[in-house]
């Protein structure tokens, strides 16, 4: 029990410190920011804290099955603490700054080709945006994307060297997929399997379909133009962060649905074999 509260308020706090990461790093904050993202941070760590010191399960999917959120909240602290450094960078320059910024360049220079998924985010800012904002833009986007791709490339690595899920004990479904629900539905395995299968194409649609909800929305409310610092962080981490997300998802449920296979057809043999004759 005090072991399961601990480990709730240590990842609370790991949570406030995510949120609170742009608000310190980036300068020139004002008050009224600060207070909104205190409370967004107070808010969210209250949120992690309940749901991970509760018995039961919640919201959060496959809490009792690391590394899965572990990586994903890795990746994402690791996308925002580089926008925020690229973002810091053009008002504070440092040697680490202007190396992360340059990486970023690269990368969204490389990947900046026609129907690519950072050429549709460029088309989202307004033709007479600033050509230096549209250079930040693309080389957020190429450093965001790139730390999503990595992230799958883990989550696989994982499943591959460590057997994630079996190999870290009992697998409850109830418990890591609390808004699954077994028992209706039909079979489960052809439920997770299909669950799967929708969660890698959102997954693989996703960064093509937010920059064109962007453009949509942009056409009947105000431009987007990503030029506070903070829209442009969070903004950017979002849309690389949700489909590696569902991706990470829909491969995890797969194996889950893997796995239930793999025990009934064990069972089978293993009842087969019981009524054999001698």
């Amino acid at each position: 029990m005090l072991s399961r509260i601990t480990g709730a308020f240590v990842r609370g706090v790991l949570v406030m410190i995510l949120i609170a990461i742009p608000s310190v790093m980036v300068p020139g904050i004002s008050a009224d920011t600060a207070q909104i993202v205190a409370l967004v941070a107070l808010f969210a760590a209250g949120l992690t804290f309940f749901e991970y010191a509760s018995t039961y399960p919640g919201l959060v999917e496959f809490r009792d099955a690391p590394p899965f959120n572990r990586l994903r909240y890795l990746s994402l602290l690791i996308t925002v603490v580089l926008l925020s450094m690229i973002v810091r960078d053009h008002s504070h320059p440092t040697v680490l700054g202007s190396f992360v910024t340059a990486l970023g360049e690269k990368l969204g220079a490389s990947i900046d080709v026609p129907y690519s998924p950072i050429r549709l985010v460029l088309l989202v800012l307004p033709s007479d945006v600033d050509q230096a904002h549209v250079d930040l833009v693309r080389t957020a986007a190429g450093i965001a994307y790139m730390v999503s791709l990595l992230t799958l490339v883990a989550f696989v690595l994982a499943m591959r060297f460590i057997g994630w899920p079996s190999r870290m004990g009992t697998f409850n479904v109830w418990i890591n997929l609390p808004t699954f629900d077994p028992t209706t539905g039909g079979d489960v395995v052809d439920r997770l399997t299909r669950d799967s299968r929708v969660n890698i194409v959102l997954g693989f649609l996703l960064p093509f379909a937010i920059p064109v909800m962007m453009k949509i929305a942009s056409l009947s409310l105000t431009p987007v133009t990503l030029e506070n610092p903070h829209t442009l962080i969070w903004t950017m981490a979002a849309w690389a962060f949700l489909p590696a997300s569902l991706f990470m998802r829909g491969i995890a449920m797969g194996r889950v649905a893997n796995m239930i296979a793999e025990k009934r057809k064990s069972m089978a043999h293993g009842e087969d074999a019981a009524f054999q004759p001698a």
